[in-house]
């Protein structure tokens, strides 16, 4: 395929230690901040297509990055965050409080979804469709992706081979970035959740 750049939308109005999926929550002041940054930190590099989650929050900060590369940023509902059904909008706590049988399963196994939500294969089945527009990028190609926290932990867990139950282990921060090289049989991860280019400010 390519070498990716993969990126966390910033941070968002409101929705500090809250499950966030389908929900259209827009970038808070600190988060157009911290796209500024990763405009900054990416101007210099090479990238011949930029494609974001097609929700506001993920759209916005590939748009604020893709003026400096000027490129038009290419939508795509594959690459939203998991749908988290009953549970959007609500911490970890709320979630236990209310679902407690349901979060409990649903946290230990990737087949089942959260209470008129999806599932993590679901997630990682709609993100396989979405690579299959990769495969056809050319070897030497730098792309952009701009997507969600639990979106991108599992897209990092299928392009390097791990099972979908280590989804748990990796942590993606607002407006961090995270670089994998693909290949023909595989992928290596070079850079993961580097926020560096945020400083002390955000």
């Amino acid at each position: 395929m390519a070498r990716l750049f993969l990126v966390r939308h910033g941070k968002i109005e409101g929705g500090d230690g809250l499950y966030f999926g389908y929900s259209d929550v827009p970038l808070s002041h600190d988060g157009i901040k911290q796209a500024e940054k990763l405009k900054s930190r990416l101007s210099s590099e090479k990238i011949e297509a930029i494609y974001s989650s097609d929700l506001s929050r993920a759209q916005k900060t590939a748009e604020i990055i893709s003026s400096a590369h000027n490129l038009k940023v290419s939508l795509n509902p594959e690459l939203r965050e998991m749908n988290f059904g009953l549970m959007e909008g609500k911490s970890f706590d709320e979630i236990q409080r209310l679902y407690p049988k349901e979060s409990r399963i649903w946290f230990a196994s990737p087949d089942l979804a959260a209470p008129g939500g999806e599932s993590l294969k679901d997630l990682a089945k709609r993100l396989k469709s979405f690579l299959s527009i990769l495969n056809k990028s050319r070897p030497e190609d730098s792309i952009l992706l701009v997507s969600h926290k639990g979106a991108l932990r599992a897209l990092i867990c299928l392009l390097i081979g791990l099972k979908l139950q280590d989804y748990w282990k990796i942590s993606i921060d607002p407006a961090s970035l995270t670089i994998v090289e693909t290949y023909e049989k595989g992928a290596i991860l070079q850079l993961l959740n580097d926020t560096s280019h945020l400083g002390l400010t955000c």
